[in-house]
């Protein structure tokens, strides 16, 4: 009979760890596409059946930061020779850089792009993560008239999806002046997280014991001083994991960037499709865009990880 159970266990073992395996390839698979088309010569981007082995190139990358033109004419060998090897990359695919009347280079947009996601995406991460911590320590330590009527209408910030709310938002802003800035997308960022914030945290707060905090009183703390240097080093794995869920949603956000941002304040989400070649959308153009949109999230997580995993069990343990 023990022999059959073990039997039993392994075969489960083994057939968890297929599933695992099956799941992890599912959710790698569009990353691998995104990050081998963002290599590929532009010819090998839509081919059928997919180029998987193939000479890796940086032209791609070269292409998002430049602004670039339909190539009439082939360059003459000296100017070929003449051009950065950058430059010349962008000859072999057809197109030539957009220069100035001074011949300078025309950059495209892609930088300002994302230097505006990191603007906007990091600001309401912590101003959400810091009233969403705030909040939370208030219905988790003192008694509030209506605190579930007040936690589900927090909540309740939550049920409607973006587009709905797009158009009034729209209007209200342009009355305002806040159509197209950095403050405008950080307010609406901010507001749309701090009820997932509010939430989750609140429940890592439930899992310190008051009791800390009343001994700290008693040694002669005030209620802020014992919040600050007592509940805050304790709740810091929560705030780790609700930071990278916070910048995460900030990040990937595309409904308000699109309608709320024209060119000043405009992120990279909705910029990345709009690159276009000789004509048709750059597939490999939009990969390495997105390629590098993924890298700051990657970081931030990975750095985040050993607080991520522990704040999530934290969060979700109860007495």
């Amino acid at each position: 009979m023990a022999a059959v159970t073990t039997s039993a266990e392994r075969s489960l073992n083994k057939l968890a760890i297929v599933g695992v395996l099956i799941v992890t390839i599912i959710f790698l698979a569009p990353i691998y596409w995104i990050a081998s088309t963002a290599f590929k010569p532009r010819n090998l981007a839509t081919t059928i059946p997919p180029t998987v082995v193939f000479q890796p190139e940086i032209s791609p990358f070269v292409k998002l930061f430049t602004k670039r033109s339909q190539l009439r004419t082939a360059p003459t060998p000296e100017q070929y020779a003449a051009a950065p090897w950058w430059e010349r990359l962008v000859f072999d695919g057809g197109e030539k850089v957009v220069r100035s009347g001074r011949g300078e280079v025309q950059w495209s947009g892609y930088p300002s792009r994302f230097m505006n996601s990191l603007i906007v995406a990091i600001t309401s991460t912590i101003l959400a993560v810091g009233m969403g911590t705030f909040t939370a320590y208030g219905f988790s330590r003192f008694k509030i008239k209506g605190e579930q009527d007040l936690l589900f209408f927090i909540l309740s910030t939550r049920m409607l999806p973006p587009v709905v709310v797009a158009i009034p938002m729209f209007l209200m802003y342009r009355a305002v002046g806040l159509n197209d800035t950095h403050w405008g997308l950080i307010i609406l960022y901010t507001a749309f997280n701090l009820s997932f914030s509010v939430w989750l945290m609140k429940g890592f707060m439930d899992e310190i014991p008051k009791e800390y905090e009343e001994a700290a009183l008693v040694d002669g703390y005030t209620r802020m001083e014992a919040f600050f240097k007592i509940v805050l080093p304790e709740a810091a794995t929560g705030i780790a994991a609700t930071a990278v869920f916070c910048f995460i949603t900030a990040w990937n956000e595309y409904a308000f960037a699109l309608i709320m941002t024209n060119r000043r304040a405009q992120t990279a989400p909705p910029f990345i499709p709009s690159q276009v070649g000789s004509g048709l959308s750059d597939w490999t153009v939009i990969a390495a865009g997105t390629f590098l949109f993924l890298l700051p999230v990657a970081i931030f997580t990975f750095l985040l990880r050993n607080h991520l995993l522990r704040g999530m069990s934290f969060g979700a343990i109860r007495k």
